[in-house]
């Protein structure tokens, strides 16, 4: 794709979703979630190979039938109640559509199945924006309506997603469907905190957006599509691959690594509104997330597969991606605990 070319769908693609955060009223928050999903269509299918105009064509689909169902849920709501307010969903059937159809653009559990295909299809890069820009303008959503939707449906697909995220990553090998399990797991979280308190939940999603963009930066430059590919990163650079280690506990919520803020604090949250049985489910499932986690920073660090003598070393290219960028955000990514409180305010 041509340069001038991409960047207006990349700027096609900021517009929709600044569109969608910033309105008041359902038909314009569809339009914003409709440019959204057209600007990135070439951008997935640019590679030019079947996987990905498949994975393209998956991701039309399942983001159609999710803003068909905002347009459907939005036009019951104003049937009845004469607003199209986004604030104003009042009327039930309408909340559990909306559930639904957000559900469906994150790619929360049950509601899944096309992000790890999606994901697969593409390259790192489009996969970074699928799992970070992508979540903003439904996530804004949730969060303009939240006063509206049924708390019980959004805990079951949090603990849903939270359940699914770590069960489906455990037996993967692609980095990309790793990450996609990932990015289930956390936004079960997200979902899961949401009808309690929003603040952990914006505070939550900063934090995954910081954490996956910095693992997503290391995996694009050490070009690792699988496991076995980031046994050899040690050869590109030894400080990567320590802080990738890093980051991949901080990912999996382990302290003293700003992962563990969110995770801290939502099951805090939890135990307070006496939902304990819900705490221990979450902080178990969680637990598969880790494995998996824990088993990428192991082959990155400790572990060398077999290598014949000509492909022990990677190749150096110019490095196509800002390396000071990816070591801020890896920094915030380690560092970033102790700030909890004031992140808060």
């Amino acid at each position: 794709m041509s340069p001038p070319i991409f960047t207006i769908m990349l700027s096609s693609l900021a517009t929709g979703t600044i569109i969608t955060m910033t309105s008041y009223h359902w038909l314009m928050a569809w339009i914003g979630l409709e440019i959204n999903t057209l600007a990135i269509l070439p951008i997935i299918s640019a590679s030019h190979n079947p996987r990905s105009t498949e994975a393209a064509t998956k991701y039309f689909l399942t983001q159609a039938a999710a803003s068909a169902t905002v347009l459907f849920s939005s036009m019951l709501n104003a049937w009845q109640t004469g607003t199209w307010d986004i604030t104003q969903m009042s009327y039930m059937p309408s909340n559990i559509l909306l559930s639904l159809a957000l559900a469906m653009k994150l790619g929360l559990a049950p509601l899944h199945f096309w992000l790890p295909e999606v994901l697969q299809g593409s390259t790192l890069f489009t996969a970074l924006i699928i799992v970070t820009w992508q979540k903003l303008a439904p996530m804004s959503l949730i969060f303009l309506t939240i006063n509206n939707l049924n708390p019980t449906i959004l805990l079951s697909l949090g603990l849903l997603s939270s359940t699914i995220g770590g069960w489906g990553g455990l037996n993967q090998t692609q980095t990309r469907k790793i990450m996609a399990y990932s990015s289930i797991a956390n936004l079960g979280w997200m979902t899961t905190i949401a009808p309690i308190m929003t603040n952990i939940m914006v505070m939550n999603l900063l934090i995954y957006l910081v954490m996956t963009t910095a693992l997503f930066s290391f995996l694009i430059i050490s070009k690792s599509k699988t496991i076995q590919d980031t046994t050899m990163t040690w050869a590109l650079s030894p400080t990567m691959t320590i802080m990738m280690t890093f980051l991949l506990l901080s990912l999996g919520g382990l302290p003293p690594m700003t992962g563990f803020a969110p995770k801290w604090l939502i099951l805090e949250e939890l135990t307070t509104q006496n939902l304990i049985p819900l705490a221990i489910l979450m902080a178990t499932f969680s637990l598969l997330s880790l494995f998996f986690y824990t088993r990428l920073a192991y082959t990155t660090t400790l572990t060398l597969s077999p290598n014949t003598l000509q492909t022990k070393f990677k190749w150096r290219f110019k490095q196509t991606l800002s390396t000071p960028l990816m070591m801020i955000l890896s920094t915030m990514t380690i560092l970033l605990l102790p700030l909890t409180p004031m992140m808060l305010k």
